[in-house]
């Protein structure tokens, strides 16, 4: 009964529902924001309906996630400082700098400029109010960079020292902070896999309707839109991954030696890459593997014959370093996670590639098998990226500040158990409705189609639709 009421474990759990949650909306926003400004430039550019119906229907979708992103991520904020105040005490001046930025500037484009591209339909000029998206796109975009230079510090800490006589860690650098490697590695990496899942929710809802063969006039150029892209995002993450492997074996090299389960470092031919494995789960035996030589060694180093630590060295290292103690992740969840990301990315791919061929010269298929792999792959690309933030997190142990600061010593001392249970007890309870909400209200949106809307005045080219976009 004490360990279910371990206050850590709970508060572990905690951060990782809340957290997994509110990501579940955080690349649909980013994505929907800069794919609806692309198709009201559309529209605006050639003047056809067909683009504002693409713009309004994706716009409306778009709303809906921005909406209860912006619900989700306030748990977010709260939980520093009700679960875990000693990491609050101990990064808050440096923690707290670039999330002020995201909220005084980042946020504040998108909240301000997301009003203005509401309630601006036949009210701004035409350019004028596209201006709003795009300043609302490049707002969300802005934001997520401040957000992941706040994780990258968790990551790879600099721009700071540590003041003994307060116990906490200071910020002398703020450039260090933002121009962190590893947040310049792992933004680009995010940004094309958020656009992978936007990419992956347009051809959900255009497989929709084209099977049904509906709105075909709209529904074409968007699945068109949805497929090209996801091609194009998966092969920038693949791209931008390779960067983000490099910075990661630079500053966490029991990360990527965890996400291989190597023991002992291996050079070369030996620096192979498991694609799959059977054995124990934490990967020291080894029954069956279908593993690709070098491979491990290019990711890690770009070099075929490179070496790549194994965790018994660097578990040696580090406690020669910070003293005794277990200083490797659970080998099983970054093993298994790091396979999950890379695999159901390339499976959603693969889906696009695959529908490329399919449609053609315009062709449309016939067998209703073709639309339901369409329609249901939607979770692919989303589910890649929710492991993948796993992968991030898990690997970092047993560090929640790396080299700095270990988890267990972050949690509120002055918490219980019980206390935590109720609270997550009451925020699974609250998520869970919410989940029903969003999940009814996307597919309300998506069954809805595209609005009607009727054809440019002859003399004027004014297109007279309703005033917002519901």
């Amino acid at each position: 009964m004490n360990d279910l009421l371990d206050p850590l474990l709970l508060a572990r759990w905690q951060f990782g529902l809340t957290t997994v949650y509110h990501f579940l909306f955080v690349p649909l926003t980013i994505g929907l924001a800069t794919t609806t400004a692309i198709f009201q430039t559309a529209w605006v550019r050639t003047a056809k309906v067909e683009y504002l119906r693409i713009t309004r229907f994706f716009g409306s979708i778009f709303l809906i996630n921005f909406a209860m992103g912006v619900v989700t991520g306030i748990v977010q904020e709260f939980q520093f400082g009700m679960n875990w105040s000693e990491y609050s005490r101990f990064v808050g001046d440096i923690f707290g700098a670039p999330l002020a930025l995201e909220g005084l500037l980042a946020f504040f484009l998108e909240a301000t400029f997301i009003g203005l591209w509401i309630f601006g339909w036949n009210r701004l000029p035409q350019k004028l109010h596209l201006a709003t998206i795009w300043v609302t796109a490049v707002g969300s975009i802005v934001s997520a960079y401040f957000i992941i230079a706040a994780n990258a510090w968790m990551q790879n800490p600099v721009g700071f020292e540590v003041n003994a006589e307060r116990g906490r860690a200071e910020l002398v650098d703020i450039w260090a902070v933002l121009s962190n490697p590893v947040a310049l590695a792992a933004f680009p990496h995010t940004i094309a896999a958020a656009f992978m899942v936007s990419s992956g929710l347009i051809i959900t809802a255009a497989a929709w309707h084209l099977s049904r063969n509906q709105h075909l006039d709209t529904m074409r150029p968007a699945l068109k839109f949805g497929l090209w892209a996801m091609v194009v995002s998966g092969a920038l993450t693949t791209f931008f991954g390779d960067q983000l492997s490099l910075a990661m074996v630079a500053t966490q090299p029991m990360k990527m030696a965890a996400a291989e389960a190597t023991y002992d470092t291996v050079c070369g031919a030996d620096a192979s890459f498991s694609i799959f494995t059977l054995g124990t789960p934490d990967g020291t035996n080894e029954l069956f593997s279908i593993r690709v030589p070098y491979l491990l060694s290019l990711l890690s180093t770009h070099s075929l014959d490179g070496c790549v630590e194994g965790i018994n060295d660097l578990q040696a290292q580090y406690t020669e370093l910070w003293g005794p103690g277990d200083y490797t992740p659970i080998i099983w969840v970054t093993y298994w996670a790091f396979r999950w990301m890379i695999g159901l990315g390339m499976a959603h791919v693969l889906v696009a590639v695959v529908g490329l061929w399919l449609t053609r010269k315009g062709r449309m298929p016939k067998q209703k098998w073709v639309w339901k792999v369409a329609i249901w792959s939607f979770p692919l690309s989303l589910g890649a990226m929710i492991v993948g933030w796993v992968f991030t997190e898990m690997g970092r142990q047993p560090w929640i500040v790396f080299s700095q600061m270990f988890t267990e010593s972050a949690v509120s001392p002055n918490v219980t158990g019980l206390d935590v249970l109720i609270s997550l007890t009451a925020f699974t309870l609250i998520y869970g409705i919410l989940a029903v909400v969003e999940v009814r209200l996307i597919i309300r949106a998506v069954r809805k189609g595209p609005p009607e809307i009727g054809a440019p005045d002859p003399e004027t080219g004014r297109v007279e639709q309703p005033s917002t976009v519901y």
